[in-house]
């Protein structure tokens, strides 16, 4: 037998008699009204919002952007199970199912490109990865103000210069009449084509691109060293640590957490990145091995005939490829280290 007794504060309580070996037990339970109490929690929430209206000025431009130009956006996948038409647009181009994904499987110039991305994806983060580590551990063993200061403008330079204004200079100094050639025709020796040469392609990649960006990178590894309690390196100068064994056993596991970060980060864009350095570093005599899955994208969109329906389903399988090594490289390095970026 139920009995319901309702209270003052829109609640109900239930009374439930259950016979029981000869004797009646006596359950009781409360069911709350749930429009009530979603009604109290956008309550709290307008109040949060109204007391830390400030933060939420702050964040509204970044949220704006990503809402603007990232989820809105999303919708245009739809284009990769779509036959697109420029006269009836996305909403109402026909739908054609997984064909476009099947034709890419076929293509073997998109397989191709993925073994080149991973390639020189995978040597980024062999060889450009841990100079930004390297660089703020020197910082941070700088004594003099002024020359750290120097050096870290001299560093963080080269970030502020577009990848034209890179690759000119490359032009200009590795050129085949550039001006490391030009220095070598003077010794006698044999003009060395740097840039047009398959073989030292991919090194000139990683060259220009520590050249570029570490010095910038540099900067979220010093932050993290600025954290670490100075009174760990006190003790360490007392106990007669040398500067190279409080880099390893002080500055390292003190930023262990900022490196794990950024490299789960890194691998998760190994399908991707890097367009514009090997767009504007790449030529005729070396895009066999430059065509990475954004080179491809860009040539299968822009050069020939356009289908940006097939652009999107390679667009959608490099985004699942990405998700997929983020996802496998947190579980690795949980595994490894007992942290990682993902819970």
């Amino acid at each position: 037998m139920d009995l319901s007794v309702p209270d003052e504060n829109t609640k109900s309580v239930i009374l439930t008699l259950i016979p029981f070996r000869k004797k009646e037990v006596i359950i009781v339970s409360v069911s709350h009204n749930k429009s009530a109490a979603k009604e109290g929690r956008l309550l709290r929430l307008g109040k949060d919002i109204v007391k830390h209206r400030q933060k939420y000025f702050l964040i509204l431009p970044g949220l704006a952007w990503y809402i603007v130009f990232a989820y809105i956006p999303i919708y245009g996948l739809t284009l990769a199970f779509k036959n697109f038409r420029a006269n009836l647009g996305i909403f109402r181009s026909p739908w054609v199912g997984m064909i476009h994904f099947q034709n890419l499987l076929l293509d073997p110039a998109f397989m191709e490109s993925i073994y080149t991305t991973l390639w020189i994806n995978a040597g980024r983060l062999v060889f450009v990865f841990p100079v930004p580590i390297l660089i703020a551990l020197f910082f941070n063993e700088v004594r003099l103000g002024r020359s750290k200061k120097v050096l870290q403008s001299i560093f963080t330079f080269p970030h502020f210069l577009s990848w034209v204004i890179v690759s000119s200079i490359m032009i200009n100094v590795l050129g085949h009449n550039g001006l490391v050639n030009s220095i070598g025709g003077i010794l006698g020796a044999d003009p060395v084509s740097f840039l047009g040469s398959p073989s030292l392609f991919r090194p000139m990649v990683y060259i220009t691109d520590i050249w570029k960006s570490a010095g910038w990178s540099a900067i979220i590894y010093m932050a993290a060293i600025s954290g670490i309690d100075t009174e760990q390196y006190e003790a360490a100068e007392i106990d007669g640590a040398g500067r190279l064994q409080r880099m390893i056993y002080i500055t390292l596991p003190g930023i262990k957490a900022t490196i794990i970060v950024l490299f789960i980060l890194a691998v998760g864009h190994l399908m991707s990145g890097g367009f514009e350095q090997i767009f504007n570093l790449s030529n005729p005599a070396t895009i066999r091995v430059a065509e990475t899955l954004d080179m491809y994208i860009y040539r299968i969109t822009f050069q020939g005939s356009v289908d940006f329906s097939f652009s999107a389903a390679v667009a959608l399988i490099r985004s699942f490829m990405n998700l997929g090594l983020l996802l496998f490289a947190n579980v690795v390095i949980k595994r490894v280290s007992g942290s990682g970026l993902l819970a």
